[in-house]
């Protein structure tokens, strides 16, 4: 009874795919054998763009990986028709079946998830739909792996052939690719639940809305306080919690953002406004119709804004400066997350 070895790759994008080249094949075994070994190249381009993935920021880099990716599908499927099928065509027409899934999928699944990634961080609906539409075609390319490792080994099975599985290094890399996207994905979500709401609030503060900061801040609060809530459900990976700290990290800046750097910002611009009301006013009296009650006011009103304005700068600054700390700290955390866990070789 004839041995192979069948290699098996799982993929948190994409899934290892096998492909036949035009040649004549003298038994079922070559034929395997062959498949295997032309599995290798879709599998290292696999691999690339995995790494584009957990590793690169560009979008255009990552759909470059995508396109070179078909490129060698398309070659594949192009070899596969050349190629003589063993047995009949049943099994050719199975592998074709399974590439040509594969390349629709990256044609317009993957192809329309690089596009909502673009638009993704707009708002949480936008970024739930892109992680969902993830998983979605995810979840066609797991289905349609099954079904071709059921008729590769059924082939087998017919011609007599043993399988014996065994995980080459890229396919080590790959299942542990799926798992530690699961769980990035898992954590961004929850974060960008809360983080879309100080997107909001800071909108209102550059528009000077009073009234939208404090219902957008009070929204934030709200937010981060079940987010921490949901943070204490959620499982280490592999013993690190680095994500969890820092997401909890900017929960409580946002928390403490709401509850006392806010409040000040509102009472500043509250206090603006009603200068300029009193400034105006004044502008708008004849010189010689000033009372000197409406003079003493706006007078007060200078004392008033002058030291305000030294404590809303004051605040602000410190304000913008935990920000972007907590931010970075956060996104550092992220980048190593993926970068220590998913190999980059």
């Amino acid at each position: 009874m004839k041995k192979i070895t069948l290699t098996l790759g799982l993929f948190c994008l994409l899934l290892s795919s096998f492909i036949v080249s035009a040649q004549n094949f003298g038994n079922a075994s070559e034929y395997l054998d062959f498949v295997a070994e032309e599995q290798q190249a879709i599998t290292k381009n696999m691999w690339k763009y995995t790494k584009a993935v957990a590793h690169s920021k560009s979008h255009r880099s990552i759909d470059g990986k995508r396109k070179n990716l078909l490129k060698t599908i398309d070659r594949a499927i192009d070899k596969i028709e050349k190629a003589e099928g063993y047995d009949g065509d049943d099994y050719k027409n199975q592998v074709l079946k399974h590439m040509r899934l594969n390349k629709s999928l990256l044609n317009h699944d993957y192809a329309a998830i690089v596009d909502m990634k673009e638009v993704a961080e707009q708002s949480y609906d936008a970024m739930e739909a892109y992680i969902v539409a993830q998983e979605m075609a995810d979840k066609k390319m797991e289905e349609s792996q099954k079904e071709y490792e059921a008729n590769f080994y059924a082939f087998a099975e017919k011609h007599n052939i043993q399988i014996i599985e065994s995980e080459n290094d890229l396919g080590k890399k790959m299942k542990i690719s799926n798992e530690v996207f699961e769980h990035y994905n898992d954590m961004y979500l929850i974060y960008f639940k809360v983080y879309i709401n100080e997107v909001y609030l800071w909108e209102a503060v550059e528009a000077n809305d009073a009234s939208a900061i404090q219902q957008n801040s009070n929204a934030l609060n709200t937010a981060a306080k079940e987010g921490l809530e949901v943070l204490k459900t959620q499982k280490k990976y592999k013993n690190d919690d680095s994500i969890i700290m820092a997401t909890k990290k900017a929960f409580e800046f946002f928390i403490d953002e709401t509850e006392n750097k806010m409040p000040q910002i509102t009472d500043f611009l509250i206090l603006n406004e009603d200068f300029e009301k009193i400034k105006t006013a004044l502008e708008q009296t004849p010189e010689r119709k000033r009372t000197k009650e409406q003079i003493d006011a706006y007078n007060k009103k200078v004392k008033d804004i002058n030291k305000a304005v030294k404590n809303y700068n004051k605040v602000n600054t410190e304000l913008n400066n935990q920000r972007q700390k907590t931010i970075n700290e956060l996104n550092n955390t992220n980048a190593n997350f993926l970068a220590n866990h998913i190999p980059n070789d």
